[in-house]
């Protein structure tokens, strides 16, 4: 079941380019009953290990821009550390239902700018350089990431087009940089604090670098954008899914509480 997951999850994503996060995260909360924590946790690390396999390409193709992804690393590494750090703080009991709404609002909120942008009339004109900028922009970005796993591909790849002269292939190559940077930092930081479930791990590893192999053989031969929208459309319906989860966690200590108490019976 677990790398049937990682499959499909590293499949989803070689066809569509839906980050990591966003799918990993709901699924393993909702369908194997992980925490919030670990789930998060387990997210970023195996969002990591995918990535690291399609970024020796780029880099070789000389597709990533080493002053760009500088700028976005100086604002975004201390935004991970922030979200990662939060994330640590929230993971007892009685922040549990608080947890399940932010991660699910996070998802629902960047599958719908997801969805938002493949449908927008595309603009024209000449590209600024606001590169500048991008530190600033980048900080809730790593936030976003460390805190829930998901927004690095949606978000920052939104902030290169909008702020940079970067082309398609420099943006994507980029972009994906950056996101595999946050992972790995925001991984070890879980890692190190033990928020992740290392046999989980490794079968959604298993199953996900087969599902990226065999999107790489199909993915020119599938039609991206209808697959993309039905996969937006689920993640906004997982989101939904967990935030109303929250409510039933927090109803749960209500109900105990209204029980009887059952008398003690003296020996």
């Amino acid at each position: 079941m677990d790398s049937a997951l990682g499959f499909a999850i590293a499949l989803a994503i070689s066809l569509t380019g839906v980050g990591a996060g966003s799918m990993t995260t709901p699924l393993l909360i909702l369908l194997l009953g992980v925490s919030p924590v670990t789930a998060v946790g387990t997210a970023l690390t195996f969002g990591a290990i995918v990535k690291i396999a399609s970024v020796p390409g780029y880099a070789w193709r000389g597709q990533v821009n080493g002053r760009i992804l500088r700028l976005l690393l100086t604002g975004g590494i201390p935004g991970v550390l922030a979200g990662s750090f939060l994330l640590d703080k929230l993971k007892t009991s009685r922040h549990e239902s608080s947890l399940y709404a932010a991660l699910g609002a996070l998802i629902v909120v960047t599958a719908g700018f997801h969805l938002f942008r493949m449908f927008r009339p595309k603009q024209t004109g000449m590209a600024i350089d606001r590169s500048g900028l991008l530190p600033w922009f980048a900080l809730p970005i790593g936030a976003e990431v460390g805190f829930s796993s998901a927004g690095a591909g949606a978000l920052g790849s939104l902030l290169l087009l909008g702020f940079t002269k970067l082309g398609p292939s420099e943006v994507v190559g980029t972009d994906l940089c950056f996101g595999l940077g946050l992972s790995a930092i925001g991984s070890l930081i879980q890692v190190g604090g033990g928020n992740y479930d290392s046999g989980l791990l490794l079968r959604l590893t298993i199953g996900g670098l087969l599902g990226a192999l065999t999107g790489s053989l199909v993915s020119g031969r599938i039609a991206q954008r209808p697959l993309r929208v039905g996969l937006l459309v689920m993640l906004i319906g997982l989101g939904s899914q967990l935030a109303l989860h929250s409510v039933s966690k927090q109803q749960q200590p209500q109900m105990r509480a209204a029980l009887p108490k059952q008398p003690v019976v003296q020996p």
